[in-house]
């Protein structure tokens, strides 16, 4: 998570150096430091605070990670080689006492994730290695009145080019697809109980299958008005997962709750939505970390 912290210039120290640097070199020297002066100052001229990006910007962080308190960040034409975009922005409520980070990182959670669909509503067709990430307030900020939270998407190692904002370019029925489809998804991991021993939480893991269930079947509902032979195929298929997750929600027992599940989770396989996907137009390449969840 990327955390907000006081914004600090550093923008005399930029020009000082670059100065510095020129002065020292010889003759012969002189265009290459002139080169590095003119990146150097390039650079500080581009410097902003974290509290002033402005969805749509796409920037660099100063410290090279993307993880961290950030005082200042780079921000650049999204032509250009970047590690991060914002994608959405809000305002937390509350009074004058800080919530604690659990409380602002879990509602930043929630909230950014609604927020960067809103942007680039087909998370498959994002460039490998981006994730979702936030700037949120820190105790001494929240003091001073700041409530902002931006919402990025970043990579932590190389970078990406070109802006992520793609939702003017689908069509009703594409939104349609993906509104839904992730929102199946979100309901899955926004509910996974923090331990693998179902016994145990067998309460918090039957919450979890009404959560996608719910889900599924608002998801299903909203297919009808799609068209497509793939499209009805996959509905029926989703139609078959919401009976599954909602076994699995009403289980009596583990073991009966393990028999629903298995099929349930199985039936929801992202890989079974391409040839809808394919249909519609939209990005068919499993992104990875799904494709290893469901491979395994």
């Amino acid at each position: 998570m990327a955390v907000r912290a006081p914004y600090r210039s550093l923008r005399g120290l930029s020009a000082l150096a670059a100065l510095v640097a020129l002065g020292a070199v010889g003759c012969s020297d002189v265009s290459e430091a002139v080169d590095s002066a003119k990146d150097g100052a390039k650079k500080a001229a581009r410097q902003r605070s974290v509290f002033s990006l402005d969805v749509g910007d796409c920037y660099n962080p100063n410290s090279g990670k993307v993880e961290g308190e950030a005082y200042l960040v780079e921000v650049v034409p999204c032509g250009e080689a970047h590690q991060g975009e914002v994608v959405g922005e809000f305002a937390v409520e509350g009074g004058p006492k800080y919530p604690g980070d659990e409380k602002i990182a879990g509602i930043a959670d929630e909230r950014c994730a609604a927020e960067a669909q809103k942007y680039a509503p087909d998370t498959w067709a994002l460039p490998a290695g981006v994730g979702l990430s936030h700037y949120t307030p820190t105790r001494e900020s929240w003091a001073t009145g700041d409530r902002a939270v931006s919402c990025t998407y970043t990579v932590e190692k190389g970078t990406f080019t070109g802006s992520l904002n793609t939702a003017k370019s689908f069509e009703p029925d594409q939104l349609t697809f993906l509104k839904g489809s992730n929102a199946v998804y979100e309901a899955l991991w926004a509910h996974q109980p923090v331990t693998d021993d179902v016994e145990a939480a067998l309460k918090d893991y039957k919450a979890q299958a009404k959560a996608v269930a719910s889900a599924l079947g608002t998801h299903v509902e909203d297919l009808e008005g799609v068209d497509g032979t793939e499209v009805g195929k996959l509905r029926a298929t989703l139609t078959e997962a919401a009976g599954q997750w909602e076994q699995a929600a009403n289980a009596p027992d583990a073991d009966t709750f393990y028999l629903a599940y298995d099929q349930a989770f199985t039936l929801i396989d992202p890989d079974k939505t391409v040839p809808a996907r394919k249909e519609l137009g939209l990005a068919t390449t499993v992104p990875a970390e799904d494709a290893e969840v469901w491979a395994s």
